[in-house]
């Protein structure tokens, strides 16, 4: 009998995870141009992230296109590719629609998007503040921050860095398991 108890114990044992969501990320934030939420906790899933400060009428926006490749490449491997719009260096579009156009329907976007906020100094949003702290505030838009399933900063690639890049495709793979 004692083998059967001890399954039994077993089974009403919680389920163990291997990654804890970080507070920084458990959090509902709303998504661009429209009223919906989303956590972030659930966007992750356990797996790394891409986390990028946006806006749509920068030199880098066409940048967005090979976030979507990224997006499409990785995705089922578990990594989440997610963009923060923001005005800090005045290149948002001042309204949201134009801003989810240019996304949504100009770049083809399908990876999760997030409501502008600020993502640089004292009013930087909890997830850009939890970043900076880890590394550096944002020095330009699509700055990228890879973050490992934990929640911890791996890697801040700048805005040059394109998203197809070879330093940016390595980290990636070194975060992905083997396919």
């Amino acid at each position: 009998m004692k083998p059967v108890l001890a399954a039994m114990a077993f089974s009403m044992l919680p389920s163990v995870t291997f990654a804890t969501c970080p507070d920084y990320l458990d959090q509902d934030l709303r998504k661009l141009h429209s009223q919906d939420t989303v956590n972030l906790c659930e966007v992750q899933a356990g797996g790394p992230m891409l986390v990028i400060n946006t806006a749509s009428h920068c030199g880098y926006t066409k940048q967005f296109k090979g976030l979507e490749a990224l997006n499409q490449k990785y995705r089922d491997r578990g990594l989440a590719v997610v963009g923060f719009a923001s005005n800090d260096f005045r290149q948002e579009a001042k309204d949201e629609e134009k801003a989810a156009e240019v996304c949504y329907v100009n770049y083809g976007v399908t990876f999760t998007m997030i409501a502008p906020s600020h993502v640089k100094g004292d009013e930087a949003n909890p997830v850009f503040k939890a970043l900076a702290s880890q590394s550096d505030e944002p020095s330009w838009n699509f700055n990228k921050y890879l973050v490992d399933a934990d929640g911890n900063v791996v890697q801040k690639f700048g805005s040059n860095t394109s998203p197809d890049g070879d330093e940016l495709l390595s980290a990636i793979e070194a975060l992905l398991p083997a396919q």
